[in-house]
């Protein structure tokens, strides 16, 4: 599904998405990404929800988000609360939905300049 919204230069937005990819600022991703509205958006190595570990969710800590989104794939499956340990600890957000609705959201609270970091998983 191809998205139409107007940002600001230099902030990532996710343009377009499908089965099995995302896109963003215009550039396919058929990799699992970390994007936060800026910095550069990160490959990262999980074959699938099932590779999920805490690192994953640490990692995120580095961006300082007041609320981290996590797409997990096709269908809205739920994360071990055990995985969100460190960002329960910093009282961090955490929402988990498919990817598609990640998608929508990340870009519905970059555009109020929320601190948001997504970590959108393929499938």
């Amino acid at each position: 599904m191809k998205m139409n919204l107007e940002t600001r230069p230099g902030v990532n937005a996710v343009t377009s998405y499908g089965t099995g990819y995302v896109e963003i600022n215009y550039e396919r991703y058929d990799t699992a990404v970390v994007l936060s509205p800026t910095g550069p958006v990160e490959r990262v190595d999980i074959a699938n929800f099932d590779a999920l570990d805490a690192a994953h969710f640490e990692a995120l800590l580095a961006a300082d988000p007041e609320v981290v989104l996590l797409g997990t794939g096709e269908r809205h499956r739920f994360v071990h609360p055990r995985l969100l340990a460190s960002l329960a600890a910093r009282r961090i957000g955490v929402e988990t939905m498919s990817t598609a609705a990640a998608c929508r959201t990340y870009n519905f609270l970059m555009v109020e300049e929320r601190r948001v970091v997504a970590l959108l998983l393929r499938d």
